[in-house]
C-alpha cells in the first residue's frame, strides 16, 4: 500500500514538474513556448525584430526583452486606472515597452518620453513607429535638476545612466529639468533613471501636488538610507500613500550577506505612490 502510494505521489511530482517545465505565462501577449525558448537562445548585441502583440518589436537583448515583456504586459507593473486621455511622463523609457503598455491600454494618452541612451533611443523609435502610435513626444534626452548637458553612460541596455563613475566610458548629453513640465496636471509620472531619482525628486518636490500617480523605481547603497528615508518623507508631504516592493532580489539572506557580495546597488525597490482618500493630513 506505502509503496503503491509512494509511486503515485512520484507519478503526481513528475507531472507537476513536466506541466510547469511547459506552462507559458508569456502566452498572454501571443508568444508560444517555442518563441520564448528561441528567444532565450538568441545572443545579444545584433538589433533583432521579433513578432509582438500582432505587431514587431525591435530589441538588442533578449533577457532582457524578456524581463520588461514579463514585468510589464504579464505581471502588469504600471496597471490602474487613469482618464481616458491622460498626460503621461516616462522618464527613462528605455526601448518603449511601458509607453506601449500605456497606449494599448490608453489610446489617447499624450505621453512623452525620455531615453538618453543612443541604442535604445534608436531602438524605441522604430518601435513607436512599428506600433503606429501617435501623439507621443520622444525626448533623446535624461531627465535632470537643470537644464544642461551631462556625462552619460550609454551601456545600450537597462543600466545604462547618468555618470557617478569616471571608470566607465561617456558621452555627452542633453538634460531638461524635469520640474518644468510639471507646472500642469500630470496622470502618470514613471521615474526610473537609474541612480538619479534622489537629485531629481529633491528638485520637484514641491511639484508632485500636480501629480496623479508616481512610480519611482530606486538605487541605493546602504550609505544613502538618508536619501531614500528623505524621499519617501517627500511623498507623503505631497499627500501621496506608498506602496514598496522590492525590484531585484539583491540579497537573498540580507543578514548573512558577505563581504565579497559586491553589488553596484545595495537596495532596488519599486516605489508606487498614489493618493487615496483614507490618507490623513500629515502630522505637524
Amino acid at each position: 500500500m506505502q509503496n503503491s502510494s509512494f509511486i503515485s505521489n512520484l507519478k503526481k511530482g513528475i507531472s507537476s514538474r513536466l506541466s510547469s517545465s511547459f506552462k507559458n505565462p508569456y502566452k498572454k501577449v501571443g508568444l508560444s513556448w517555442l518563441q520564448i525558448k528561441k528567444l532565450k537562445h538568441l545572443a545579444p548585441g545584433k538589433i533583432r525584430r521579433y513578432p509582438f502583440l500582432h505587431r514587431e518589436i525591435y530589441f538588442t537583448a533578449p533577457a532582457e526583452l524578456l524581463h520588461g515583456v514579463r514585468e510589464i504586459f504579464i505581471e502588469e507593473l504600471y496597471k490602474q486606472e487613469l482618464q481616458p486621455n491622460p498626460y503621461i511622463i516616462d522618464c527613462g523609457a528605455n526601448i518603449g515597452l511601458s509607453v506601449i503598455y500605456a497606449k494599448e491600454h490608453y489610446p489617447g494618452a499624450r505621453i512623452i518620453a525620455f531615453e538618453p541612451d543612443d541604442m535604445n533611443f534608436s531602438l524605441l523609435e522604430d518601435n513607436i513607429k512599428s506600433f503606429g502610435y501617435s501623439n507621443i513626444s520622444l525626448k533623446k534626452e535624461a531627465v535632470w535638476i537643470a537644464n544642461t548637458e551631462l556625462e552619460f553612460a550609454g551601456l545600450g541596455s537597462m543600466s545604462s545612466k547618468i555618470n557617478h563613475n569616471s571608470g566607465l566610458a561617456t558621452k555627452t548629453v542633453k538634460a531638461t529639468r524635469l520640474r518644468d513640465l510639471l507646472s500642469e496636471k500630470v496622470d502618470f509620472l514613471k521615474i526610473d533613471i537609474e541612480g538619479a531619482e534622489y537629485a531629481v525628486l529633491k528638485d520637484i518636490r514641491d511639484s508632485l501636488q500636480n501629480v496623479k500617480n508616481l512610480f519611482v523605481e530606486y538605487h541605493g547603497n546602504f550609505n544613502q538610507t538618508g536619501e531614500l528615508t528623505a524621499m519617501l518623507t517627500w511623498i507623503d508631504e505631497q499627500g501621496f500613500s506608498y506602496y514598496i516592493k522590492e525590484a531585484a532580489p539583491v540579497y537573498v539572506t540580507p543578514f548573512a550577506r558577505k563581504k565579497r557580495d559586491v553589488y553596484e546597488y545595495d537596495v532596488q525597490l519599486n516605489i508606487f505612490c498614489f493618493r487615496t482618500a483614507e490618507k490623513a493630513p500629515p502630522v505637524i
